[in-house]
């Protein structure tokens, strides 16, 4: 009987199991999602961050966040509420299955990257780890905008918090500066 009721308990927790990520469905999911960051997910307006290329942890980490309510965002809370375990990874593999490189301006210097970020952002603003995203080519505003929501509390994280709380509004110019005058570029993974 014990035996039976944990073979029961199985087969509820993998009822309820995203099954593989299906980057090509995932690309049906990200058609809602095409007016603000794009299909490739290079960001169509100013307020909206590009997501193509960042890791599908990253992405679905921060759409579980906005459904929850960790995260909140007028436009992404309301989107976020209505999709799936499923769907989330799914989309997350699409916007994942992009491939980014930086197109640093002409006379780039690496060494003159801000330091505070540039450990975890890259210097070209290609992240380094799959906790941070990927910075390069970012609009001045979202930059600007996001820095300040951690540094007023408003968002939190454990890293960007504090470095935040420390940033003047020139060092939150130049660090969005640097970002944004760098270029982006985007494909498809084969």
């Amino acid at each position: 009987m014990r035996l039976s009721s944990i073979i029961g308990l199985g087969g509820v927790l993998l009822a309820g199991a995203v099954s593989a990520q299906d980057p090509d469905a995932g690309r049906q999911v990200a058609g809602m999602c095409r007016t603000c960051h794009g299909i490739d997910g290079l960001a169509q307006i100013p307020v909206a961050p590009n997501i193509g290329g960042e890791p599908a942890s990253y992405l679905a980490g921060q759409l579980e966040a906005f459904r929850s309510g960790a995260r909140v965002n007028e436009m992404m809370s309301v989107v976020a509420a209505g999709l799936t375990d499923q769907q989330i990874a799914d989309v997350a593999a699409w916007y994942a299955s992009q491939v980014v490189i930086a197109v640093p301006p002409q006379g780039f210097d690496a060494t003159a990257a801000p330091d505070v970020c540039a450990a975890c952002h890259g210097a070209d603003g290609i992240a380094l780890n799959e906790d941070a995203p990927n910075l390069a080519g970012e609009n001045t505003i979202y930059i600007s905008m996001q820095l300040k929501a951690f540094g007023s509390g408003k968002r939190v994280h454990d890293v960007m918090t504090g470095i935040a709380e420390g940033l003047s509004d020139d060092e939150i110019r130049a660090v969005s500066e640097w970002y944004a005058g760098i270029g982006l570029k985007t494909g498809r993974a084969e």
